[in-house]
């Protein structure tokens, strides 16, 4: 952590903060209302219509290695399909990234957090999850965090509450959504985004593959909170 930071928010100023594998700004969203100015990166030129905050389309992990010194946190969504349980189907051969992207970031000196699914907990160091009712979104979601600060997750609570079938809208007996990739109408895009809590999100694969911004905002806050006590 830098004095640098706290000095920069008691001026007025925002810190910065990098977005590698951005996709459409899910996570973005969240360290924006944190408090940080957010550059995404990512290779999928397409995410440029929808991504929220300035968009470079680019290796994400060539351009840390370039341009991470600038940033004040450095955050990576490295694709996940190599540790999902759908590639035992699939038997596609995807990159894994967790390890190339954490010693790029490494190498940068710059605090850091690694996002990704579940399954990749064997490539994740010491990483604590988060899940949708944590932040009272009606959607399980786990997710694992690694970051080189300290953080403590919040309660989660039980999976009480019943989901819907992926690609059915939720009802009073089954408030949850199920949020994953398919053959999907419009409704259901435009709720699960909203459930999300990404209503810019206008595609099915950018909704499912999305963030929900509550996620990054807590970690943002979170950071933010460590360095002001650091630099106090």
């Amino acid at each position: 952590m830098t004095h640098l930071t706290a000095v920069r928010r008691a001026r007025g100023f925002r810190p910065k903060l990098l977005d590698l594998f951005c996709h459409r700004g899910g996570m973005a969203m969240g360290y924006h209302q944190a408090g940080f100015d957010v550059t995404g990166v990512d290779l999928d030129a397409a995410c440029a219509g929808e991504y929220p905050f300035t968009f470079v389309h680019g290796d994400a992990i060539e351009y840390l290695l370039a341009h991470g010194h600038e940033y004040d946190l450095v955050h990576g969504s490295p694709p996940c399909q190599a540790y999902t349980p759908l590639n035992a189907y699939n038997h596609k051969t995807y990159p894994d990234l967790i390890a190339p992207t954490r010693a790029a970031m490494r190498a940068v000196g710059k605090p850091y957090v690694l996002e990704n699914v579940e399954a990749a907990r064997l490539e994740m160091d010491s990483p604590v999850m988060l899940c949708g009712p944590m932040f009272q979104l009606r959607m399980y979601r786990h997710r694992l965090i690694e970051a080189s600060f300290p953080l403590t997750a919040p309660t989660h609570p039980p999976h009480t509450a019943r989901c819907t079938r992926n690609g059915y809208l939720p009802t009073p007996e089954r408030p949850f959504m199920t949020i994953t990739g398919g053959r999907h109408s419009r409704a259901w895009q435009r709720a699960a985004a909203e459930a999300m809590g990404t209503p810019w999100i206008t595609t099915i694969r950018g909704v499912c593959e999305a963030i929900p911004p509550a996620y990054a905002q807590w970690i943002g806050t979170q950071f933010l909170a460590l360095d002001e006590r650091t630099a106090a």
